[in-house]
């Protein structure tokens, strides 16, 4: 039921953002006719192309509707940087206009030139943004490196380096050769261990199988873990769970392994915290991860959303690594995330408990990334000195 509704609602939605584009910088505007026309079947042509995108990657291959996708969804980028532009000149152009009109009506032409003005200014602030938002995908994915100091964590030993990958959204716009670049980085920075914090596909095991065979190549000494994300239970979660598996990665369900030796550290993961009531067996449960533990020894938590960090702070859980946010992906969407998840990007605190949450590596939507780059994160653990 809930997708019949998204899928009732968005047309509706996706049309009214078109009908704003053409009334501030067509109608408004006052285009001369034969732009005015050009420039309407345009403005509904890609409102077609657009639902033509949302529909071909849930009812045909990738190999069919990837085009039509990257067309669709770099379009909607687009489109939503013109519809925020379009919405904050909007206002600046009211302001304007008030403080202009003196006591009497606002002069027509007056009117048509401030229309001109800020519609010009929202259509080139939106473009630009788009433009470097492409810019920011088709770039190699930069790393971070990130030190944590726990108090657990033996002093016999210099350090220990997880590579953290998340959110890398395999589907209709990102494929193998993304895949094989960001193995190739993974195993350049030769880690311990490598984590894979859900929302790595969207789709099926069928049409993704080839894109992800690269995973299998991925070199760590302890090996590769891997959680489940919200998107995993929309492609499917228990085939993937069996797929990922078959690639040499070992699935986290609710459970913890030791690694690194004596003075290593456990690593635990969950289920996403969504999961619960979707798929049959799954939810997340802290509480079954952790127990039995030595709990002189650290120990590292892998949870898709950040939100697990809460019950994870009062089991003593002293480092949790997510993903999920995409740090916001496309301002300003960083400011909307806070208001579901406790931490948007970086490495915070609560109370004893440390967490940190990537930008993630791929994309999802609109292959744009404004005002959150992606990452491949190397968190290097060392004792607190």
């Amino acid at each position: 039921m809930r997708y019949i509704g998204i899928f009732a609602i968005a047309p509706l939605l996706l049309g009214a953002g078109h009908y704003l584009i053409w009334a501030k910088l067509v109608r408004d505007t006052a285009l001369a006719p034969a732009w005015a026309r050009v420039s309407k079947f345009g403005i509904v042509a890609l409102y077609g192309l657009l639902l033509s995108a949302f529909f071909s990657v849930r009812l045909l291959p990738r190999s069919a509707s990837a085009p039509l996708a990257w067309l669709g969804f770099t379009w909607l980028g687009v489109f939503f940087f013109l519809v925020v532009s379009l919405g904050v000149t909007s206002v600046l152009q009211l302001m304007a206009l008030r403080s202009s009109r003196g006591d009497g009506p606002v002069d027509p032409e007056r009117r048509q030139a401030f229309a001109r003005i800020f519609g010009g200014i929202a259509a080139a602030t939106g473009l630009g943004m788009a433009g470097a938002g492409v810019v920011s995908v088709i770039s190699d994915v930069a790393v971070s490196r990130v030190r944590v100091a726990l108090d657990k964590f033996s002093k016999a030993r210099p350090n220990y380096r997880i590579v953290q990958i998340t959110d890398v959204h395999v589907g209709p716009t990102i494929g193998r050769a993304f895949v094989e670049k960001v193995v190739a980085t993974i195993n350049a920075l030769e880690p311990d261990a490598v984590a894979i914090t859900g929302d790595l596909v969207d789709g099926s095991v069928d049409d993704l199988r080839e894109h992800v065979a690269p995973l299998a190549n991925i070199r760590a000494k302890d090996g590769v873990f891997f959680v489940t994300g919200n998107h995993e239970y929309y492609s499917g979660a228990d085939a993937w769970i069996a797929h990922l598996r078959e690639l040499g990665i070992r699935v986290l369900r609710n459970e913890r392994v030791r690694v690194g030796g004596e003075h290593g550290i456990d690593i635990a993961g969950i289920d996403d915290v969504s999961s619960r009531g979707s798929v049959r067996g799954h939810g997340a449960d802290i509480d079954t991860a952790l127990a039995g533990r030595d709990p002189a020894r650290p120990v590292v938590l892998l949870a898709h959303q950040p939100k697990a960090i809460e019950r994870a702070a009062q089991l003593g859980v002293d480092l949790q690594l997510s993903g999920h946010t995409h740090g916001g992906q496309l301002f300003p969407w960083n400011f909307l995330v806070r208001l579901q998840q406790p931490f948007v990007a970086g490495l915070h605190a609560l109370e004893r408990a440390q967490i940190y949450v990537s930008r993630g590596t791929g994309y999802w939507g609109p292959p744009m990334r404004v005002g959150a780059p992606a990452e491949i994160t190397e968190i290097e653990i060392v004792a607190r000195s």
